[in-house]
């Protein structure tokens, strides 16, 4: 379960913008894609949908745990979605799901990920509270719910990770949590067409953003060599090429950005 208190204690519980499962899970996939250690190009929402239509992934009593199994050794990751209204996710026992975790899960993490998972879905089981969710009206309810069910398995953490889940429960919530209604989070996609001789274009959604890339000398230099392009707290990450005639190469990018709790 520390890896739940992780996603807590940096913020990474969010409210799912709508009550629909491919569109839950590819949101939750964009954000893991945009983590920093996550390479440029890894196709984390494929991995969870091709993992989806293997096997339903729900857990039962409003839970589910898709993740995306990783060729590369990083750290075991989760993100957290609640949905207020639930989700048709048609999981086994027909209830709709309300908390969506999903696990990003390197090469070098796959036994930390049965362990957890196992762990979870025991405690999901016994758990007397566990239909106390229902009532729950906000995020901040949301995390001190999951502290409170994560508080069940205590007895059989490490001492350095009850002491850490102490600390969390102590303290308010960390600043990441203004994210709570998603006004402040921004993920859409980004195509960048590049060629020679040939001026990049740009095709965004959002305007500022297509100005401030349009004006970007070394946009596709850093996307080519480096995967990644940033610009006034964008991060642009590419996700895949695609090379064309004429030398014309399209990319595939996820621009994401955070605004402050004071930004505009």
């Amino acid at each position: 379960m520390d890896t739940i208190l992780d996603a807590l204690q940096e913020g990474r519980l969010f409210e799912l913008p709508d009550n629909d499962k491919t569109d839950a899970l590819q949101f939750l996939a964009r954000i893991i894609e945009a983590f920093p250690e996550v390479p440029a190009g890894t196709d984390v929402e494929g991995h969870v949908m091709k993992r989806e239509e293997a096997a339903n992934t729900a857990l039962g009593k409003g839970w589910a745990c898709p993740h995306a199994r990783v060729p590369f050794d990083e750290d075991l990751k989760c993100v957290i979605g609640w949905s207020p209204s639930g989700i048709d996710y048609g999981a086994p026992d027909g209830k709709r799901v309300t908390l969506v975790i999903m696990y990003l899960v390197p090469e070098n993490q796959r036994n930390h990920y049965l362990r957890e998972v196992s762990i979870l879905a025991k405690t999901i089981s016994t758990y007397p509270d566990i239909e106390k969710i229902k009532d729950v009206k906000d995020l901040d309810g949301i995390r001190n719910y999951l502290l409170d069910l994560i508080d069940v398995t205590k007895t059989s953490m490490v001492p350095d990770v009850r002491a850490r889940m102490i600390r969390l429960q102590a303290k308010p919530a960390p600043e990441a949590f203004a994210f709570r209604d998603l006004s402040n989070l921004i993920v859409e996609p980004v195509m960048l067409v590049a060629g020679p001789n040939l001026k990049p274009v740009v095709l965004a959604q959002n305007p500022t953003l297509t100005e401030r890339l349009d004006a970007a000398g070394d946009l596709i230099a850093k996307i080519e060599e480096e995967g990644a392009y940033h610009a006034n707290g964008w991060r642009i990450i590419r996700r895949s090429a695609m090379a064309y005639q004429a030398g014309r190469v399209v990319y595939d990018c996820l621009a994401v950005k955070m605004l402050g709790a004071n930004s505009a």
